[in-house]
């Protein structure tokens, strides 16, 4: 935080208002007070505001100010000094991050200036570093007639073991794409030259391991009912071309395919699949890897 990057250790805590932070701990050449009867004190709905009748700055006793946070430009927070007897911060924090539901929080403002949708995720770990994370669902806006099977038998979505990846729609694909490379620039990411047959690819030393393949963003295909999503992790939705580049696992099957969507059978690893002809159903397992299993284990 500061025009110095100083580190702040805070607690977090969903039902506080605002950031608060001990004015003593940093410093900051781009200090800008924003003034007790301005719009921006008035959003963040204090419950007081103290002057300050020494130098203007980081340290001025008690002041309410706000400054800009450099992570994400012309958001505020609220300083003002802390005294960690009073509100009990634990041991070695500095601040509390607050992540309540107003106009000027975190999660508010991320969303805002980053045009993202106003949502967050919380990781906590058992031990070492956990995550918070400014999340994006981007909704893929297709004419639904891809989806639907016309008379002629061109439309739709089916499954084949004989296609090694996904095959989309031009149309289907392009937006996918673009919204997974936006996406994955928000997970800082990088994009490398493009390795046939596919056209997003990216550096493997941006990108970290879990359990479920590569931390990538989530690609879900939404299906009608009550919450019903088929979710593809990293493991299905990327493919290592070499040790440096990973690619999205999909591939472009032009503006006319006879169907719209054929799930290819890198998406289909270590997900279960039930097809259940006398109703007529498919039931899915998402990846297994999410609970530590695999296909070979069942």
């Amino acid at each position: 935080m500061g025009s110095k990057r100083a580190k702040v250790n805070a607690v977090i805590d969903l039902g506080e208002r605002f950031l608060l932070f001990n004015c003593d701990s940093y410093t900051s050449s781009t200090y800008a007070p924003i003034h007790c009867d301005s719009k921006k004190c008035e959003i963040a709905k204090g419950f007081g505001c103290e002057g300050c009748y020494g130098p203007l700055g980081p340290g001025a006793p008690t002041t309410p100010v706000v400054t800009p946070l450099q992570s994400i430009p012309g958001y505020y927070c609220i300083l003002r000094r802390i005294r960690r007897g009073h509100i009990g911060l634990a041991s070695g924090t500095t601040g509390i991050l607050g992540l309540a539901t107003i106009q000027i929080s975190l999660h508010k403002e991320g969303a805002t200036k980053l045009s993202l949708p106003d949502m967050f995720s919380l990781c906590f770990p058992s031990s070492g570093i956990g995550k918070i994370l400014l999340e994006s669902m981007e909704n893929l806006s297709l004419k639904s007639s891809y989806f639907t099977i016309g008379r002629d038998g061109i439309g739709g979505t089916k499954i084949s073991t004989v296609k090694n990846f996904t095959t989309l729609h031009s149309s289907i694909y392009k937006a996918l794409t673009i919204a997974f490379v936006k996406a994955a620039s928000y997970m800082k990411i990088k994009s490398v030259n493009a390795v046939a047959p596919f056209r997003a690819c990216f550096s493997s030393a941006t990108i970290s391991a879990m359990s479920t393949g590569p931390s990538v963003p989530i690609i879900e295909l939404v299906l009608p009912g009550n919450d019903v999503s088929w979710k593809i992790n990293g493991a299905n939705s990327t493919f290592a071309v070499n040790k440096n580049v990973l690619c999205l696992a999909f591939v472009d099957g032009g503006s006319n395919p006879r169907t719209s969507i054929v799930i290819g059978a890198h998406q289909m690893e270590d997900n279960l699949l039930e097809f259940d002809l006398n109703s007529s159903q498919l039931r899915f397992s998402s990846s297994l890897l999410v609970q530590n299993k695999t296909c070979s284990l069942l």
